[in-house]
């Protein structure tokens, strides 16, 4: 987007796919283009123009940290708002833009998507969430910001490069897919921006693998290289609730942790002797509660079901099951000790589409498409997991589905991608 000043008026030159966005007269309107294509400065207007709709108030801009809301986001609304048109000033301890002058009277208040809390104090006209598709953009914080919105049903502008398959996918791009009269979706590629050089994209058509291309230069959703649980096809497995028989076992497996404990509910379909099914129907995670509170809420939604396993926790967290096993839930170590053996256990029953998930189950599906592992400088997955340790309903159900499946390792030879093992040398 080119700015220029005339007449003592600014004028935004919007090239074809940000004035698509600008005639969107949708609720959630998200921009998923390719780099530098002209996302974050396209913004600025979008928000001023929805706070002269809607009057002075409060309204949010939300990005993936701190950090990066610093070294881009801020400069950019201050390069337009104070110093091309000195609508007000920007309060730096208290992340807060006042437009105070030509007649404004409202707050942008600057949040961050790491820290959901940091959301919860306005409630706001309108948003603009900046790359919300990167992975530290969490599943609570976007519940967080409609919660803002709910009193004024205001409208929310997503802007970002495509990163992963996780939340955005599900709740945003495919519910717009499926004709969902709220949202609009505006894709673009990088070069669509006048000032973004052609060869650059050339080069990075020649260069880059295609799954990174797509997503990073041309705004499309691919399956991006380390994906551990490829396997996993959410168009078979993701359905709708249904009423599970109350005589099937139930299996919970749990990953502790003092700042989050997760827990998932599954129902085991003994289909024949030879196949067997399982519907994840229910997940749970808190933090900052003791064993016994844990241990009580556990129970309270599990009343009335028959759980027949809780298997839980690595070989070395026996004071965690101790302690549950106090107030009244017996925890099973896992039978597996390896990570990587576990996680062959579940890429298997992935594979023959055997672990159905209810769909209200969002944030196990948001882990479950962005769960991957490192990349190498060429680009080619690593044997070390991305922020591993964020990753608490795959441990869960790590857990839990190793108990239940054994030790078929057979099942899971072959299956993933084959460098990691080569590597580890394990067959």
């Amino acid at each position: 987007m080119l700015t220029q000043i005339k007449n003592n008026k600014i004028i935004f030159n919007l090239h074809e796919g940000q004035l698509k966005a600008w005639d969107s007269k949708r609720r959630f309107v998200f921009i998923l283009a390719g780099t530098q294509a002209g996302k974050t400065e396209f913004a600025v207007p979008w928000l001023l123009r929805e706070i002269k709709q809607c009057g002075n108030g409060d309204y949010l801009v939300v990005s993936p940290s701190y950090p990066l809301q610093q070294k881009k986001v801020v400069p950019t609304y201050l390069d337009i708002l104070k110093y091309k048109m000195n609508l007000g000033d920007y309060r730096v301890g208290d992340r807060i833009f006042e437009l105070n002058r030509k007649g404004f009277n409202s707050k942008i208040f600057f949040g961050s998507a790491d820290n959901p809390d940091s959301l919860e104090s306005c409630t706001a006209k309108a948003a603009h969430l900046d790359e919300v598709g990167q992975k530290s953009f969490k599943l609570l914080s976007w519940e967080a910001i409609l919660r803002r919105l709910s009193i004024n049903q205001g409208r929310c502008l997503g802007t970002t490069t495509i990163y992963n398959l996780g939340w955005m996918k599900n709740e945003i791009y495919d519910r717009w897919k499926n004709k969902d009269k709220d949202i609009d979706i505006i894709q673009f590629p990088s070069i669509m921006n006048p000032v973004f050089p052609k060869e650059e994209y050339e080069r990075a058509k020649n260069t880059l693998p295609l799954w990174k291309f797509n997503m990073f230069y041309r705004g499309e959703y691919d399956k991006p290289a380390g994906l551990i649980y490829n396997s996993f096809d959410e168009r078979v497995c993701i359905i709708k609730p249904i009423a599970l028989n109350p005589l099937w076992p139930r299996h919970v497996g749990i990953d502790f942790g003092g700042v989050h404990t997760a827990a998932l509910w599954y129902a085991e379909h003994k289909v024949n002797d030879e196949i067997t099914n399982y519907y994840l129907y229910r997940e749970y995670l808190a933090g900052e509660r003791t064993a016994k509170t844990h241990a009580q809420i556990l129970l309270e939604l599990s009343e009335g079901e028959n759980v027949v396993n809780w298997v839980g926790g690595s070989w070395s967290e026996d004071q965690w099951r101790i302690e549950f096993s106090q107030f009244g839930i017996p925890i099973k170590k896992p039978i597996i000790k390896d990570v990587e053996i576990g996680i062959d256990r579940v890429y298997a029953v992935h594979k023959e589409n055997r672990i159905f998930v209810f769909d209200i189950c969002k944030s196990y599906y948001d882990e479950k498409m962005t769960y991957s592992r490192k990349l190498d400088e060429a680009g080619q997955p690593t044997e070390d997991i991305e922020d591993k340790n964020s990753f608490h309903f795959m441990d869960s159900e790590r857990y839990i589905i190793g108990f239940l499946e054994g030790n078929n390792i057979p099942a899971a030879i072959g299956l993933r991608n084959p460098e990691p093992l080569l590597k580890r040398k394990r067959w």
